[in-house]
């Protein structure tokens, strides 16, 4: 389905034409004609099919309706990590250019002086991470009274990582009477028992089976010892019509210690995760973003924030041991329509997490042979 069969307005539509779209995806499609009708929605579909601006385009056009009658904060978006909250304000400076609605992106990491200097400017669209909201709630800098429509995206990810007391907090300081949409990559039963008990007669979309990997994704699994892995991986990098990788390990000193292999052996790369400074981890996906570096290795939590249309390649240098996790790893790539290549290295320790990971996504992945 086009965009323009959605019932979007003049502003919006020209900014999404700006921005090289004429076709909605699925959850974009079944979602926003919900929204704009003004019903609670739970969303789950796989990373990498538009979820962002299938909650950022109707939020823009609900809150231009009514925006000269209204002040103050009118809709909060709650998501787990500083890189989602960075892409998701990035969503909506793409889509409401047209429009005079402000949007602010506050997260923890970083001093909050310039947040509250901002958002002492106004704000009508507020994007945060749970832990640095209620801080600033708690200073006094933050209402949440006037807020019409909640979102939680990667609600998954955010109760995973342990913000499900957050965000209850949170949910004490906004008004009962609000829409609320929940958006997730997976519906864990725990997850939609969470979901049902916010949201009033929600509308479900389920664009995809739970926990699928897109048709768009070459997989292939190596199996290799682990004292081989950095020698196989070297391999497969020489590859130079590979423009950009990003690579999964398990741990953050594991992502430094690789970081700093490739770089010896001449290959540039970097490692983003949660010990690294903001500064260090926007200048890592800039630069990997223009492919100044070539190789980007990443912690999952790190990764959820990673959002690019062309990202050809991604390596499970170490297997994740919760399965849902390499759905998440794998749809970074294979995104808005582009085709991409995923790999995984399995050694004799990590046999049952491939089993696992196989048994959820309902699918063998191809051996693949190491003489490349």
């Amino acid at each position: 389905m086009n965009f323009k069969d959605l019932n979007i307005i003049p502003p919006i539509m020209k900014a999404v034409e700006q921005a090289g779209y004429t076709k909605a995806t699925d959850i974009q499609y079944q979602t926003i004609p919900h929204i704009l009708n003004g019903n609670d929605v739970i969303g789950c579909a796989q990373t990498g099919t538009g979820k962002t601006a299938s909650f950022a385009i109707p939020v823009l056009q609900l809150l231009n309706q009514n925006q000269a009658e209204k002040k103050g904060i009118r809709t909060l978006i709650l998501t787990p990590t500083r890189e989602l909250a960075i892409q998701i304000s990035e969503n909506f400076e793409t889509y409401g250019t047209f429009l005079q609605l402000k949007h602010l992106a506050i997260f923890g990491g970083v001093p909050q002086g310039k947040q509250v200097a901002a958002l002492n400017k106004g704000a009508d669209i507020l994007i945060a991470t749970p832990g640095r909201l209620l801080d600033l709630i708690a200073q006094g800098c933050i209402k949440l009274s006037q807020i019409e429509i909640l979102v939680l995206d990667e609600a998954d990810r955010m109760l995973d990582m342990g913000f499900v007391n957050d965000v209850k907090k949170i949910l004490t300081k906004v008004p009962a009477k609000r829409q609320t949409l929940f958006f997730s990559a997976t519906m864990p039963q725990e997850i939609r028992k969470f979901a049902q008990s916010i949201l009033n007669k929600p509308k479900e979309i389920n664009v995809t089976p739970v926990s699928s990997t897109a048709q768009t994704v070459k997989q292939s699994v190596y199996f290799v010892e682990k004292a081989e892995k950095l020698n196989l991986l070297i391999n497969i990098l020489d590859d130079q019509t590979i423009n950009r990788s990003l690579i999964f390990a398990r741990t953050k000193h594991g992502a430094d210690k690789l970081a700093k292999k490739l770089i010896k052996s001449g290959i540039h790369a970097a490692a983003i995760h949660g010990n690294k400074s903001q500064n260090a981890r926007q200048k890592a996906l800039e630069d990997f973003k223009s492919s100044k570096i070539r190789v980007l290795i990443a912690t999952d939590i790190a990764a959820r924030g990673i959002d690019i249309d062309e990202l050809p390649h991604v390596i499970n240098y170490e297997l994740p041991n919760v399965p849902e996790t390499y759905v998440h790893r794998i749809g970074r790539t294979g995104r808005a329509g582009y085709e991409g290549v995923a790999i995984s290295f399995c050694d004799t320790d990590e046999k049952k997490d491939l089993k696992n990971i196989q048994k959820l996504i309902g699918f063998t992945m191809p051996v693949a042979s190491q003489n490349i």
